[in-house]
């Protein structure tokens, strides 16, 4: 089969489009025929490790596993002999996430992981680009108390992270300030939000508006600048470690006092956290942001494009 396949640590050009071998699937697993993928900031951020922690899971030196990729749509090629919720042609998708290998013609999924069978009201490539944004939005929306509809402000709104970010709290009830470009301003309204603030001519942080919760969904704020917007008890979010790694050292320390604080959970995604995603796109209660889709061949060019920080959403890649 073809694969992109990476040997060593370094710029998107160490991403090779090679022949490798078709993987055959353990007795609890599922071969997959995948017909659509994504480039992801989890991708680009284990392919050149910019943090300590990614070259201890990944390999110190050069990348114990060769094919990147994490989100997944296509279509069950073969099952094991002990699967019994999955049959040969049912369309599927889901994530691959720290096994990856989804940069691939197929893979192999174990049957309990975080993979279900695709909505019908959505295409191959709307249902790839859902999961890994809402899954690691999810690790932060299930930590805030939505009983008094909190009011929340998310910035980098715009991307897979951000748009995921305010479509889960729009569904729990909060009230939603979206950070994003102008250009952006129609597609924040149309997932839900309520505010929109335009980064290119102010500063958020200098508004004179509180909140109860800030989810920084592009890592480039920090708990001290963001903490004069936040309500007594008010909560930071920030999908990165930030400067020095702080924000662990933070969300270790803060929640100590009685006050302010940064919580930075440790994202897990589940088979039951896919099963949600799924309902609620049914439902069409959850929207598929796609910003540009690329062929198979072209993924070293979609990885550059991804790695500008102006993609909108996701980028797919078609194989």
């Amino acid at each position: 089969m073809k694969a992109i396949v990476y040997t060593k640590y370094g710029s998107p050009d160490v991403l090779q489009l090679r022949e490798v071998e078709k993987p055959i699937p353990k007795d609890n697993e599922v071969l997959i025929k995948i017909i659509a993928t994504t480039v992801n900031r989890t991708d680009c951020g284990f392919r050149k490790p910019e943090y300590i922690i990614v070259r201890l899971v990944s390999g110190l030196f050069k990348p114990k596993k060769k094919i990147l990729g994490s989100e997944l749509a296509g279509v069950v090629e073969a099952i094991g002999k002990n699967v019994k919720t999955f049959k040969p042609g049912d369309p599927v998708f889901g994530l691959s996430t720290f096994n990856f290998g989804t940069h691939a013609e197929y893979v192999c999924v174990a049957e309990e992981k975080s993979v279900t069978i695709k909505p019908n009201n959505m295409s191959f490539n709307e249902a790839a680009a859902v999961c890994d944004g809402a899954f690691l939005a999810l690790a932060n929306i299930k930590k805030i108390d939505f009983t008094n509809s909190p009011s929340i402000l998310i910035n980098g709104a715009s991307g897979s992270i951000g748009s995921a970010s305010v479509q889960f709290a729009k569904h729990f009830g909060a009230n939603v300030t979206a950070v994003c470009n102008t250009k952006d301003f129609e597609l924040l309204k149309l997932l839900g939000a309520d505010e929109v603030i335009d980064y290119t001519k102010e500063d958020f942080t200098e508004t004179g508006l509180l909140y109860d919760v800030v989810i920084d969904a592009v890592g480039k704020s920090s708990f001290f600048r963001c903490k004069k917007i936040l309500k007594p008890g008010g909560i930071y979010f920030s999908t990165e470690l930030g400067y020095l790694s702080q924000n662990i050292f933070l969300a270790l320390l803060t929640p100590v006092f009685d006050g302010k604080k940064v919580l930075f959970p440790i994202p897990k995604d589940t088979k039951e956290d896919i099963v949600f995603i799924k309902e609620l796109m049914e439902a069409g209660k959850y929207k598929a942001v796609i910003d540009r889709t690329y062929p198979f061949e072209q993924i070293v060019e979609a990885t550059r494009y991804v790695e500008t920080g102006l993609k909108v959403g996701n980028v797919v890649i078609s194989i």
